[in-house]
């Protein structure tokens, strides 16, 4: 793998969550959440993205989120369910980008806010058209997806790397 070599990240917040008594980690997905999260999984398949490999929080809306969706790609990616993406800055989801190996082409990230739209924030150095601002201005939604491309290693991602080339969201 070259040092030009393209590559993509796919961010995606979990879907709408229930409000409850339980544990943080241990929340499931609203009603809501199970309906939209299959849609950004057709969303995906639409775009033509099939990441090669999925890191996913390991909280319960998370993975719900990743279980529903990834059911409408046409190819099932490798998941890895990481518990460092629960609760982590932007710093710490950084590091973890720079952990993958070369191999993979377009990597997924199943998270959380403000870590997922932090991240995406901060990779975009630039954008197509009008995405960054209406990124910013949406807040990132439950169910919402920004795909940034950048060329070169995983270890070489950092602030302003990438470039935001698709934003969205379920209830637009």
């Amino acid at each position: 793998m070259s040092a030009d070599t393209p590559r993509r990240i796919v961010l995606l917040r979990h879907a709408k969550a229930e409000w409850s008594d339980t544990d943080d980690h241990e929340r499931p997905l609203a009603d809501r959440g199970r309906k939209d999260a299959p849609v950004a999984g057709r969303w995906l398949a639409g775009a033509g993205i099939n990441p090669d490999l999925t890191l996913c929080s390991t909280s319960v809306r998370t993975r719900e989120t990743w279980k529903l969706a990834v059911h409408e790609l046409p190819e099932r990616p490798r998941t890895v369910y990481d518990e460092r993406i629960y609760e982590a800055s932007l710093g710490e989801l950084i590091a973890l980008l720079n952990e993958t190996s070369d191999e993979v082409d377009d990597l997924m990230l199943v998270g959380h806010n403000p870590g997922v739209h932090a991240l995406a924030d901060a990779l975009a150095g630039e954008s197509d058209g009008d995405l960054l601002p209406r990124m910013n201005r949406s807040g990132f939604p439950t169910a919402s997806m920004a795909v940034i491309s950048f060329n070169g290693s995983w270890k070489s991602v950092e602030h302003g790397v990438g470039r935001l080339v698709a934003y969205w969201t379920p209830h637009a």
